[in-house]
């Protein structure tokens, strides 16, 4: 339908024929986990918003096909619009990490790796195949991306995180919500905010001050309002420093998120979060209680399931007015004509069974995948060279896994898969030519791995959602995670590692010189019991479908790894939480038995060839914000083509108030071929040098900066030095 209004005025218009009954269902969500005959008898279709079917269609060993999955919510669609007296298409989300996940569609490196890639570009043309393999099959609200800013790596959730930086994160973020919203899709970035505790402890109350959340964790967000065009966000299970759950926060969800950043979209709840602030938080006494504080606070929709009765009752006892559910139905229904919900509520079958895991889409897969991988450590082990190597050693419990991750990876209750999609050890195997491929259990790597021209030992980790780690060592005894049924989103069944990995790795360093590790994880891992003694590590992350051919060509030198680390990897537990942009101290930064240095900064990550990074200028920048533009130019002097990431760091000092010691301002990933040059141009925004002062007001405050020219967060890295 054509109209020259706004989705604004259109659900204004709307809204104003609403009944009470009708805005309070829309304010209401469902989530059904048996997709069977009693499916649309359980099902009520007066709510607003669903958990979209398509996430549990896929059990007892059957894999439902794109168009399938299409079918069953477009019925879902036309059952709400036939019950409902004004016709309201209901809003169905679901997860897309990385990658749609209502089934078997693309499936793309886990966040940290695509934060490893350093590429905003290559991640919105990701993101962007994500949201169109979300809107194929009818699911318009994505709820992702996770732009939380991870500096305690202890934490599970590290692996669904852009790392531990804000500029990066919110880079990424931004351009993942781009992706998702030029398909129609509305993002929702989340946790809102500061999800975790010390510890790494998910979910837990945030010990950081309104300085520390503006200066660090909120950045993100905003970004991806306001660069991203996201229309939702999720708010966090934790309190904050003024003593409010997140989703009862009205500092959080008003003041900030709409007074200052002039969002206009939904909030929506974490599953439970509602109940949560009665729950878990015992600040109100009754669920409906609990409804009323949190939408008078801000928050819009109730995610997944909250009883019609619930919400009535808070109106009915007087706790919560009209004028505040006029409020959060505007907004839910501004969203949903925003994102053409009414003017095309379904979506077409035969165009999702076209478009979902088509041939181009496993393309940006793969090349996606290679630009995650980081070359963690090389004493000369890689590349592979296929004419000498006539026997290749594959161990550990990673290699023949898919190298997906299983965080946030398939639907409820089933693995990701594809009959086209190989582990890292079927792949060697099918395309390894005339190398005889070895493999054996740990128990057998002193015997098989001695004969063997190289080895590869690729590892496992228990992790993610609900997974928080107070050991980083690879698992060395038995370890397990059964599935949670409470956990609809991570399927954490039959997740078992038996062996020593550590011992295995150094039993592989002894048998065979040319022992190489890569690194199936998604946060960093305590290495330092081996590191020194095998010849390579490969920084996999899990880099999703295109992962196993992404590590075969890199580990036999068919491209040059060029992915930087989103984190600083500690030497120890012990150093954690650990992160390059801390502010200066009063005595020092070392413990008794080490400097307190990272083992790798962020930003590190080596390379088969050699750059040169010179002539570091500055030019005014034709930008309105009156910012700067850093040139420098990037020569390729080693022996392949390859992928340098030129970092622009801030330095302050003289300033109002403490400032970081550094931080991440600019950064741009440059291919150069071998023997040529070329130059980067890194635009550097007027407003870096802009911060709160001792009164917490944002402005242009005064003092003297320094731009850095660097290769990682390491001062010994710093190629130029420019005054700003």
């Amino acid at each position: 339908m054509k109209t020259d209004k706004t989705p604004l005025q259109r659900a204004k218009e709307l809204l104003a024929e609403l009944s009470l009954e009708e805005k309070l269902h829309q304010l209401t969500a469902q989530m059904l986990f048996n997709v069977d005959e009693s499916y649309e008898k359980e099902r009520d279709p007066l709510c607003g918003c669903f958990r979209n079917p398509g996430h549990f269609m896929h059990q007892n060993g059957k894999i439902s096909s794109p168009g399938e999955v299409t079918r069953r919510i477009n019925r879902d669609v036309e059952m709400s619009i036939a019950a409902q007296p004004h016709g309201i298409p209901p809003l169905e989300h679901g997860e897309s990490l990385h990658g749609a996940q209502w089934g078997m569609a693309s499936i793309f490196p886990q966040p940290i790796g695509l934060a490893s890639t350093f590429d905003p570009e290559a991640v919105e043309i990701a993101a962007d195949i994500i949201g169109k393999e979300t809107a194929a099959v009818g699911v318009r609200q994505a709820l992702a991306p996770v732009v939380n800013i991870s500096r305690d790596v202890r934490w599970g959730r590290t692996i669904e995180t852009f790392g531990e930086d804000p500029k990066l994160a919110s880079d990424m973020g931004a351009a993942m919500c781009r992706g998702f919203s030029k398909n129609g899709v509305a993002a929702t970035p989340k946790h809102f905010v500061d999800n975790y505790a010390d510890g790494g402890r998910d979910s837990n109350y945030s010990t950081h001050s309104e300085r520390e959340l503006r200066e660090v964790y909120l950045k993100p967000f905003e970004a991806c309002f306001k660069e991203g065009g996201a229309l939702g966000v999720m708010a966090a299970y934790n309190s904050l420093f003024n003593g409010l759950p997140a989703h009862a926060n009205p500092w959080l969800l008003t003041k900030v998120l709409r007074d200052e950043w002039g969002f206009e979209g939904i909030v929506v709840s974490d599953y439970g979060g509602v109940h949560g602030v009665a729950g878990a938080h015992e600040l109100a006494a009754d669920t409906p209680e609990a409804v009323a504080l949190c939408l008078g606070a801000g928050l819009d929709v109730t995610l997944h399931h909250l009883a019609y009765e619930d919400i009535r009752a808070a109106y009915e006892r007087g706790l919560l007015t009209e004028e505040v559910i006029d409020r959060a139905v505007l907004r839910l229904l501004t969203v949903k004509f925003a994102v053409g919900l009414f003017d095309q509520p379904f979506a077409d079958p035969d165009e999702a069974d076209r478009l979902v895991r088509c041939e181009a889409h496993k393309a940006a897969a793969l090349e996606t995948a290679k630009k995650s991988l980081v070359l963690f450590e090389n004493k000369g082990a890689l590349p592979l060279d296929r004419k000498k190597i006539k026997t290749l050693g594959i161990f550990g419990p990673g290699a023949d896994v898919l190298p997906t991750g299983r965080n946030y990876s398939g639907p409820y209750a089933h693995l990701w898969e594809a009959p086209d999609v190989l582990s890292p050890l079927a792949y060697f195997r099918a395309h390894a030519g005339g190398i005889e491929i070895v493999t054996g259990s740990d128990a057998e790597i002193s015997s098989l791995a001695p004969r063997c021209d190289a080895a590869l030992y690729f590892t496992a980790v228990v992790e993610g959602e609900g997974l928080d780690r107070s050991d980083l060592r690879l698992p060395s005894y038995r370890v397990s995670a059964a599935r949670d049924d409470a956990a609809v989103i991570v399927d954490k069944a039959e997740h078992l590692i038996e062996v020593d990995q550590e011992a295995s790795i150094l039993a592989l360093a002894e048998a065979n010189q040319n022992a190489v590790v890569v690194l199936m994880n998604g946060a960093p891992v305590d290495v330092t019991a081996w590191h020194e003694k095998v010849g390579a590590i490969l920084e996999a992350w899990y880099p999703g479908e295109g992962g196993a051919e992404a590590i075969f060509d890199a580990l036999f030198g068919a491209y040059c790894p060029g992915g930087k680390l989103p984190v600083s990897w500690m030497k120890s537990v012990g150093q954690l939480p650990l992160f390059y942009g801390y502010k200066p101290s009063g005595r020092g930064y070392g413990y008794e038995n080490n400097d307190g240095k990272p083992l790798h900064p962020f930003g590190w990550g080596l390379s088969y060839t050699a750059f040169e990074i010179k002539n570091a200028a500055l030019e005014n920048s034709e930008s309105a914000d009156g910012g700067r533009v850093v040139t420098v130019d990037v020569e390729n002097t080693g022996d392949y083509d390859g992928d340098e990431v030129v970092q622009i760091y801030l330095t302050a000092k003289h300033t109002k108030v403490v400032r970081p010691v550094k931080e991440l301002v600019g950064y741009k990933r440059v291919t150069v071929k071998k023997g040529e040059a070329v130059r980067a141009r890194i635009p550097v925004p007027a407003s870096v040098t802009h911060y709160y002062d001792a009164d917490m007001k944002y402005g242009a405050h005064g003092g003297e900066f320094t731009l850095l020219v660097a290769t990682s967060a390491d001062d010994a890295d710093v190629k130029a030095k420019l005054p700003l």
